[in-house]
């Protein structure tokens, strides 16, 4: 009678191939800790790369499947198989990190890298950007689908009203809810360069006392609702409290794009269309630009603001 393997004792590698960094015996490495390091790591909005095995012929380290993480400030997490095979993949995700993008790297382990597995390994390699931070001042009519579709296109939504009828959970059950009045609250978000703001608050006199306290960071984008004429008010007030021309001009309002938009909802679409142009990277109208030769902004016409159309913002609509 032939003897019967053994299956209680793991199984021996192919002969030809030794056992080392080269070659994977035995379970793969804990992916789970690589999901969730990038659990973790989205959440505390880092920027790193994904390096994942697509492909594999012969024998390689690693699998279909198996991943890495290479964060921007070089922390890693997970492997590809070690080796000559991954000191490349982690010089190709730090020339992406700085400007994003993807690459395939395909390599001949033993003819192009000299590694003695024999096999053919493909990663693909992405940069995952943090989720970028829309922070909303005001919960009114227009900030409710604002917030709820700039959630699914990938913000981070934080609103913030001094409201708790408005700023509840049922209207708002995707973000980050502030109740705090806005004006005392922009010092607490710890607002970064790569943040969206937009103001959308109930009241005009809190617009322009919030517009004044948010210049006065680098933000991504900061944009508010109103209209050609309020623009005008506005840079008027601005000047007079000593803003330049350049840190105005930061302020787009009115808000959002042309598309003839009335309803709240509407206004949202527009409003999410000039946050995702600006996202991507798409050209849009300067919030304001002075009319050349003049010395001041009483100077220049409503009409002078612009070639868009003013939304009609009611204050039902702004509430």
């Amino acid at each position: 009678m032939a003897d019967r393997p053994d299956r209680s004792q793991p199984p021996l590698p192919p002969e030809g191939l030794p056992v080392g960094a080269d070659s994977e015996v035995g379970p793969p490495a804990d992916e789970g800790a690589v999901w969730d390091a990038l659990h973790r790591w989205r959440a505390a909005g880092r920027r790193f790369a994904l390096v994942t095995v697509v492909d594999s012929r012969g024998f390689t380290p690693r699998k279909p499947g198996a991943h890495m993480l290479l964060a921007a400030d070089g922390e890693m997490v997970g492997t590809v198989g070690g080796g000559a095979i991954e000191q490349l993949a982690l010089e190709q995700a730090r020339a992406l990190l700085p400007g994003g993008g993807t690459c395939v790297l395909r390599r001949h382990l033993t003819q192009e890298l000299g590694m003695c597995c024999g096999g053919e390994m493909t990663l693909f390699i992405e940069v995952l950007e943090p989720a970028p931070r829309l922070v909303v001042f005001g919960a009114g009519y227009i900030a409710k689908p604002l917030a709820a579709m700039a959630a699914d296109c990938g913000f981070q939504v934080t609103v913030v009203d001094g409201r708790p009828e408005w700023v509840a959970a049922e209207r708002f059950p995707r973000a980050t809810r502030v109740c705090r009045d806005p004006e005392y609250a922009v010092d607490a978000l710890d607002l970064k360069p790569g943040d969206y703001a937009v103001v959308v608050t109930h009241d005009h006199a809190l617009d322009q006392r919030l517009v004044q306290k948010l210049l006065e960071h680098p933000l991504k984008f900061l944009g508010m609702i109103g209209s050609l004429p309020k623009q005008k008010k506005f840079a008027l007030r601005l000047r007079a409290r000593g803003f330049s021309d350049e840190q105005i001009a930061r302020l787009h309002t009115p808000l959002g794009l042309s598309i003839g938009a009335r309803t709240p909802e509407e206004i949202a679409v527009s409003a999410l269309a000039q946050l995702i142009a600006v996202r991507r990277g798409a050209p849009i109208e300067p919030g304001w630009v002075p009319p050349p030769g003049a010395g001041h902004a009483e100077e220049r016409e409503p009409e002078a603001a612009g070639t868009r159309e003013a939304p009609a913002h009611t204050e039902v609509e702004r509430q």
